[in-house]
């Protein structure tokens, strides 16, 4: 007996390594110090460019997006997703993400597979320009479905303590601006694959009309990544408060940035319906108030700015290839949105 018949093959993991390491090398910084193989990675964070720098972490997966694309046999857009639901969640507070690690876990280890994979985290990691420095590959035999794998990820940023963003200076009247999301990014996909190929016994090879391509390619759609949508209003505008729209939705996401005493009315209609959530809501006759609690409903994030800011934040992120949507209105009362 051999941990190779046992089912894991150390001589593919080393493969694997070989033929990611050109792809990870492209995403490294000039702070980067360590090269792939290290047992820890080393970042040498600028202390010149930060007075007093805070470090901002988030962690996160991709959930049962996963089945999707094990059923389209597609891999090269989840990756994407795991950097964006970290990268996406730390530059609510300001920050600018400095660097990911990956956590990639199967029962039988397919290089070419997995460094797919890779190729999304890659791909994500330069949208946000952090670098991914370091990462784990788990082979498991028996502890997954043939053919499936996990994934999971952890993001560090860094912001100016002064520059902090928390919602501590939001106020009854400031405008709430909607960014657009690519479709469903990577939330309620236990309640989609349970109306669409469950109840519906849909195909996701199928084109459907409604939505202009296959649905297996419109639910793999990446999570868009907001990173440059804040450099073009950092400096420009007084940003006073962001909020990644994942799970939970509008409903229950901004109320999060909230301070005490102010909450939000979001206008319904102030953007356009993408058709996979009314495709979603039809045939698996989901209540409204359910639908926005579990989706983004094509909001993917939220900036807070005065009044007399939001004609000019929405002018800056078009120019920066955002559309955004002034959707709603803060208010005072409880911490929680009502719709109009």
């Amino acid at each position: 007996m051999t941990y190779r018949r046992a089912g894991v093959d150390i001589e593919e993991g080393d493969r694997f390594v070989r033929i990611i390491s050109p792809l990870v090398r492209k995403t490294f910084r000039k702070e980067v110090l360590t090269d792939i193989g290290s047992f820890g990675a080393l970042f040498k964070l600028d202390v010149v460019r930060y007075k007093e720098p805070v470090l901002v972490s988030g962690t996160d997966g991709v959930g049962t997006k996963l089945k999707v694309a094990f059923m389209m046999d597609r891999h090269d857009t989840v990756g994407i997703d795991l950097v964006a639901m970290c990268v996406n969640d730390i530059l609510t507070s300001g920050a600018e993400p400095l660097f990911f690690l990956d956590y990639f876990a199967t029962g039988e280890l397919r290089p070419e597979k997995a460094a797919s994979v890779i190729e999304g985290i890659v791909a994500g990691c330069k949208e946000a320009g952090c670098a991914l420095i370091g990462g784990e590959t788990a082979e498991m035999p028996g502890f997954y479905e043939k053919g499936e794998y996990d994934l999971s990820g952890f993001a560090v940023g860094a912001v100016e303590r002064s520059d902090i963003i928390d919602g501590s200076g939001i106020n009854a009247g400031d405008c709430l601006i909607g960014l657009s999301s690519s479709g469903l990014h990577s939330n309620g996909f236990s309640l989609v694959r349970k109306v669409f190929f469950e109840q519906e016994g849909m195909d996701p090879q199928a084109h459907v009309a409604e939505l202009g391509t296959t649905l297996g390619d419109e639910l793999l759609k990446p999570t868009r990544i907001y990173v440059k949508a804040f450099a073009a209003l950092k400096g420009k505008v007084p940003v006073k408060g962001m909020a990644h729209i994942t799970g939970g939705g509008l409903t229950g996401n901004l109320p999060r940035i909230f301070p005490e005493g102010i909450g939000a009315v979001v206008q319904k209609g102030s953007w356009p319906a993408q058709p996979v959530f009314g495709l979603i809501a039809r045939k698996g006759r989901v209540p409204e108030e359910d639908m926005r609690r579990t989706f983004n409903l094509g909001i993917g994030y939220v900036v807070v700015v005065p009044e007399e800011s939001s004609s000019n934040t929405i002018t800056l992120l078009k120019d920066a290839g955002y559309d955004s949507f002034e959707i709603g209105r803060t208010e005072k009362g409880r911490k929680e949105i009502r719709y109009e």
